[in-house]
């Protein structure tokens, strides 16, 4: 039998593709050419189909699709555990927008987001979607880091270390969609950073903009019950209509948090195609409540997962997060077969690649699709006995067991060594930020 050359070969103990739902492989591989998928087989006959440049053998591990983090403030990890135990508004106007404003600058978002996109690749994380100020930076390093992104540039009424208003963020945000049109690897999104921080006029500019150049809209939304009173009080309307009646609301639109929701709110969602990204650990730690995601799923609502930023969760890794949504799920609907293990890996993958409108390019392991892949090692004392290995994998604490992650079929890292970024440098450069900020 003739042999087809390919570029790499990775066999699994089992393989967890997302599509079709529910399965599970064993004792197969994945062949990876020119960056894509291209044969899901068993291993028995992959020596015999392909001859490989890499032969990556996994004998103890899950092999699934790269998780994607949809929604994050990556420069905020040199925020970890900064301000700890407030209430959302106290920990944002007390603590969090006065230490931003003093310190943040291009160089603090450059070791933010290294930091964080190192912690991102070792919890098995292969795409995420961020919103922060400087998002140049954070682009830029993601881009050699080799990591795929959706950067959403900030939006706001007020002026910040990277702009003066709303239409200094508008004009340098399309500059930084213009610069990055043509990678692969990174997509450029609007980021209105909440209704309560936005006013009607550049909301509406952001609208026809996202129409005009097919556009996604990342944006806090229905956060929290001081941010329904707000509305209702400033506009007559909860946050959701009022986007609706300025034209954001869309099948673009990816509205973060949602935890506080009524039937008319969750109809509005259907009606509109929106996307919902919840961010469970964020939500609990700030007391924020509880996003409704039976109900959502329920309701063919496309729902996400997200980290938010280490300084409200402390941690970015999403095995943790769809451990914590599938726990969530079952306690608040007061079924325990609510968000079972299979529907917690979709909401952490391809869910997440649908809201960026990545779906037909990453989020499963399929034919024709790009090879972000990432590798948990299920050999170990906290893995035994293993009877399921989805449920292994949700409810297990999974992340730290990452041991393999590719992005484009290019290595991020082999047996938990990063490939792409300097660790050593990282942390001499975070513990620097640490002290300087600790010192004020």
């Amino acid at each position: 039998m003739a042999t087809t050359s390919i570029d790499l070969l990775i066999s699994a103990r089992w393989i967890i593709p997302i599509i079709p739902k529910g399965k599970v492989f064993e004792d197969c591989s994945v062949a990876v050419d020119q960056g894509r998928i291209v044969a899901i087989l068993p291993t028995s006959e992959a020596a015999r189909t392909y001859i490989a440049k890499e032969f990556i053998e996994l004998p103890h591990h899950v092999l699934m699709p790269g998780l994607v983090n949809a929604h994050g403030h990556a420069a905020m990890t040199l925020l970890r555990g900064y301000a700890d135990d407030q209430p959302l508004q106290t920990w944002l106007e007390k603590h969090i927008w006065p230490t931003e404003q003093q310190w943040v600058c291009e160089e603090f978002v450059r070791t933010g987001a290294e930091l964080a996109i190192a912690e991102m690749i070792r919890s098995g994380t292969s795409c995420f979607s961020d919103m922060y100020f400087f998002p140049d930076s954070t682009a830029d390093i993601a881009s050699h880091a080799g990591m795929r992104s959706q950067i959403t540039f900030p939006v706001f009424d007020f002026p910040s270390a990277w702009g003066r208003g709303p239409d200094d963020y508008i004009h340098k945000g399309l500059q930084l969609r213009d610069d990055y049109k043509d990678r692969e690897l990174t997509r450029i999104a609007f980021g209105p950073h909440a209704p309560y921080t936005l006013s009607n006029g550049p909301l509406e500019k952001i609208a026809t903009y996202a129409e005009e150049l097919d556009c996604c809209v990342q944006i806090h939304l229905h956060e929290t019950e001081q941010e329904i009173t707000h509305s209702l009080t400033e506009h007559g309307v909860r946050p959701i209509q009022r986007l609706v009646e300025l034209g954001v609301l869309s099948p673009l639109s990816q509205c973060v948090h949602m935890t506080q929701l009524d039937e008319n709110d969750i109809a509005t969602l259907v009606e509109y195609n929106a996307h919902v990204i919840h961010c469970p650990k964020s939500n609990l730690k700030l007391a924020s409540g509880f996003c409704p995601t039976t109900k959502l799923l329920g309701q063919g609502i496309n729902t996400a997962l997200g980290t938010d930023g280490a300084a409200s969760n402390n941690t970015l890794d999403m095995f943790g997060e769809l451990s914590t949504a599938a726990l969530i799920a079952k306690a608040v609907s007061g079924d325990a077969g609510s968000i079972d293990a299979h529907t917690a890996l979709q909401m952490a993958t391809i869910n997440g690649a649908k809201a960026m409108g990545w779906d037909d390019q990453i989020g499963s392991i399929e034919c024709g699709k790009n090879a972000d892949l990432t590798a948990v090692d299920l050999g170990t004392i906290e893995s035994e006995p293993l009877y399921n290995p989805a449920s292994q994998l949700v409810y297990t604490n999974s992340g730290s067991r990452v041991s393999h992650l590719w992005v484009n079929g290019v290595a991020l890292m082999l047996d938990r060594q990063l490939k792409t970024l300097n660790e050593h440098e990282i942390l001499t450069k975070a513990r620097q930020w640490r002290r300087k900020i600790a010192n004020g």
